[in-house]
């Protein structure tokens, strides 16, 4: 199997390449694919439950949840909460509810594809004989057309910035909006932090207390990490420590 059988689901995982566990579903599902194992439909359902966890998890009101309050939620009720969220299913126009419904009936079948397949199933013996190769490309690419659809609303969405997983570049609109209009003024504070008034269009100002390792830590991991490197080596090092080590 090639990378075009499932373009929106490569789409989706490369933009939230920072979840592990979405990753190691993708790559069991490619793999799975790969052996002709009817496991791959375990992992294209797990894809798309991942998919309704993120629009979610980034987009969900937490004073009106959307979010499924069971324990266990059904592969449909994960669908229908990702959908409301999106407000796709407050759509006016006819033809589009019915592809939200067509896309409902999809779930639906590639949840009894999971449930009777393989042997990570749900702990169920193996078929006897396989399912037949072409419900396995069924099931991904049903998967494939779910997430799909979920990522491009997604995508059209301005996720609130307090909630949402979602990188600093996400933003790329907002942060020139408000860079063109702000202002910076910074200074040092006696314990050798950052003192940051960001000044405001209508006046207001906003203040912010950055130690140097949460300005690292925010703005280059990789900084941050040098830093912990070098300051602990210079920590080894210090006097107090050498008296220490020879007490």
């Amino acid at each position: 199997m090639s990378v075009d059988w499932y373009p929106g689901i490569r789409d989706f995982c490369t933009h939230w390449s920072h979840a592990p566990m979405l990753q190691q579903t993708f790559a069991t599902m490619e793999s799975e694919f790969d052996n002709d194992s009817d496991a791959c439909i375990d992992a294209a359902k797990g894809l798309v439950e991942c998919a309704c966890r993120v629009v979610l998890s980034n987009l969900d009101d937490p004073a009106r949840p959307h979010t499924p309050s069971a324990t266990n939620p059904s592969f449909s009720e994960w669908l229908t909460a990702a959908v409301r969220v999106l407000e796709l299913s407050e759509v006016r126009d006819n033809s589009f509810k019915k592809l939200v419904s067509q896309y409902h009936k999809l779930t639906a079948t590639l949840g009894e594809l999971r449930n009777n397949a393989g042997t990570v199933s749900h702990g169920k013996d193996g078929f006897i004989r396989k399912l037949a190769v072409h419900h396995r490309r069924s099931a991904v690419l049903a998967a494939d057309a779910i997430i799909t659809y979920l990522h491009e609303a997604y995508l059209e969405q301005e996720p609130d910035p307090v909630l949402t997983l979602e990188p600093y570049d996400r933003f790329s609109d907002s942060n020139s909006l408000i860079e063109s209009h702000c202002g910076l003024e910074a200074q040092s504070d006696e314990e050798g932090g950052l003192l940051i008034t960001v000044r405001l269009p209508n006046k207001e100002e906003i203040e912010l207390a950055v130690s140097p390792s949460m300005l690292l830590f925010g703005v280059d991991r990789e900084a941050y990490k040098s830093a912990q490197s070098i300051c602990r080596e210079a920590n080894d090092a210090s006097p107090s420590n050498l008296e220490e080590e020879t007490a």
